[in-house]
């Protein structure tokens, strides 16, 4: 009998083990998840105390300067434009001091109406101090916002995620330190998209950011904090960065004025981003012109020798010459709102009356290009932008792109055919002869643009920009986006957007005639209800030719001025 029992139990014996090995490694997996998420929890409660704590202090210290300074006029100080504000800081008729808490009074006034900022950096008052002594610098006392993931020191980079929360960076990016030494104060760090890669600015840590003209639209993605803040008037220049149009497209929802300079042009060197380039957001192009010529000095070149030499070529700027302008108001496949071909016939119109040549354009090869720049982000299958994303709660905004990453091999493979450059990007993980490859098509389609350019005789491209600003229906990116802006990553090409126009009842009227956009992108839901929105126009360039594109923004943002006041 008691050999039958045990015989019995060496029967089941690795079937209860079996079990009960998966019942531990059920439990060890629950514990292990709910220690993530508790110290999810911990570190995001810690950088928003943090954030909160920055804005008391600075609070504090506005109440306190405005009560000893009872007669200081703010808001005459916050309608200057950087060159004048610059003139009357050098000449002594403004001090630094308060410049700063002017700005400073209202970057806290438009966060609790946007969310636009991460932080107020609090060393900017004993910055503030310090400089009044002695004012060097193009920028002398001039206050900059800053894209939250450019580095500062002391402070974190989150991104936001998680990951990067209590890592704080042991240095300034290369930039911020220029811009140190040329005078400016960085006074304010701005919010962007979880992970960088959304046209919208939401993330789990510090919330979404809303559009200064109109709180039912967002403002835009990535450098979406930046863009909301000088366009709701509370900075006058900041810093942002641009991957696939993270500096073009928030500008053109919020109504001002960026630059996306050649990729090399500037350092990148303490900028947090899977890639893309530095530039300036500014309410104006001249202000976009003083970045880049204060930046563009010995102090960059010396802290990054991988920046090619070069300074800001200021009679390229200032020539007044005749260009021969190409030009396009729509791209085939690609969703166009009525107000953004509207805006480029209406330039196309002043710039033929102002004596420049447009000849009609079409890009080349631009789906190629706008998909092969996007597989090269993705070139790994998504695999580091998921491990980016580990231990953080998903941002609805990036969901879409955090399913399309993880979907197994089979399913992107078939969905690629169906949802290019969506899908197509995340097909297969790139081994090292493809990104030859890939490296390769990407130079053939500069080699075919700059040809038909030089067929066409052409100097820049007037095109659209992205726009107007979008409801928050937009569930990720997908190709009835993409095209508008990232087309000029993917190539390098110089590309700054200029504010020329609103959205008018006619345009919100002729958008109940276009399709209704795809899956992700509800192209007509999205633009709706735009009404006195702005509408911008995209100026290109070719590589290393900021200056002229710069002088070519500035000659649409004249000329569109100059023909509302008559």
């Amino acid at each position: 009998m008691m050999e039958a029992t045990a015989g019995a139990l060496l029967r089941h014996w690795p079937e209860d083990l079996v079990g009960a090995v998966c019942l531990v490694g059920a439990v060890v997996l629950m514990v292990r998840r709910a220690n993530a998420k508790q110290l999810e929890k911990r570190l995001t409660s810690r950088a928003q105390n943090q954030r909160e704590h920055s804005f008391r202090e600075a609070e504090r210290a506005v109440l306190k300067y405005k009560q000893s300074h009872p007669t200081k006029d703010s808001t005459r100080i916050l309608r200057l434009s950087l060159c004048e504000l610059m003139e009357q800081l050098q000449d002594g008729s403004l001090s630094a001091e308060e410049v700063l808490y002017a700005y400073m009074e209202k970057t806290l006034e438009l966060q609790r109406k946007l969310n636009c900022c991460t932080g107020i950096i609090l060393d900017s008052f004993e910055q503030c101090k310090t400089i009044s002594s002695c004012k060097k610098g193009l920028l002398y006392g001039v206050p900059i916002s800053l894209k939250e993931n450019l580095c500062l020191k002391n402070q974190d980079s989150s991104c936001g995620l998680v990951k990067h929360l209590e890592q704080p960076a042991g240095e300034d990016a290369v930039l911020v330190k220029v811009l140190k030494k040329n005078g400016a104060i960085p006074f304010v760090r701005t919010n962007v998209p979880q992970g960088l890669l959304s046209y919208k600015c939401s993330n789990p840590i510090y919330g979404e950011t809303l559009n200064p003209h109109n709180v039912g639209k967002t403002c835009g993605g990535s450098s979406g904090g930046e863009a909301a803040l000088i366009g709701g008037g509370a900075s006058v220049m900041g810093v942002g960065s641009d991957l696939g149009g993270s500096l073009r497209v928030p500008a053109s929802f919020c109504g001002i004025c960026s630059l996306k300079p050649t990729a090399g042009r500037l350092s990148s060197k303490g900028l947090k981003s899977i890639q893309g380039t530095a530039g300036p957001l500014a309410k104006d192009v001249e202000s976009l012109a003083v970045f880049m010529k204060a930046v563009l000095c010995d102090d960059l070149f010396s802290l990054d020798p991988t920046v090619p030499p070069l300074p800001f070529n200021e009679e390229v700027y200032r020539s007044r010459n005749p260009l021969t302008i190409g030009y396009y108001d729509h791209l085939e496949q690609t969703a166009t709102s009525p107000s953004m071909i509207r805006a480029v016939r209406e330039v196309k119109a002043l710039l033929e009356r102002a004596g420049h040549t447009l000849v009609p354009y079409r890009p080349v090869r631009y789906y190629e290009a706008t998909e092969l720049m996007t597989r090269g982000v993705f070139a790994d299958g998504g695999a580091t932008f998921l491990q980016k994303l580990n231990g953080s709660t998903i941002d609805p905004i990036i969901k879409i792109q955090v399913l399309a990453c993880r979907l197994p091999m089979w399913l992107k493979k078939l969905l690629a055919f169906i949802l290019k450059p969506q899908v197509q990007c995340l097909a297969k993980v790139f081994a090292v002869a493809d990104l030859w490859k890939l490296q390769a098509s990407l130079e053939d389609c500069v080699s075919d643009t700059i040809t038909e350019w030089k067929r066409l005789n052409i100097d820049v491209v007037l095109c659209p920009s992205l726009g107007p600003a979008f409801s928050f229906v937009i569930k990720g990116l997908s190709a009835g986006m993409i095209p508008h802006a990232s087309i000029y990553n993917g190539l390098n090409f110089s590309a700054g957007v200029v504010p020329v126009s609103t959205v008018t009842a006619q345009d919100e009227s002729d958008l109940r005639h276009l399709d209704k956009g795809d899956l992700f992108y509800p192209f007509k839901e999205a633009a709706a209800g735009g009404l006195g929105l702005p509408v911008a126009v995209q100026c290109v360039a070719l590589p290393w030719q900021d200056e002229l594109c710069l002088r070519f923004m500035k000659e649409v943002e004249e000329l569109v001025q100059r023909a509302a006041h008559h």
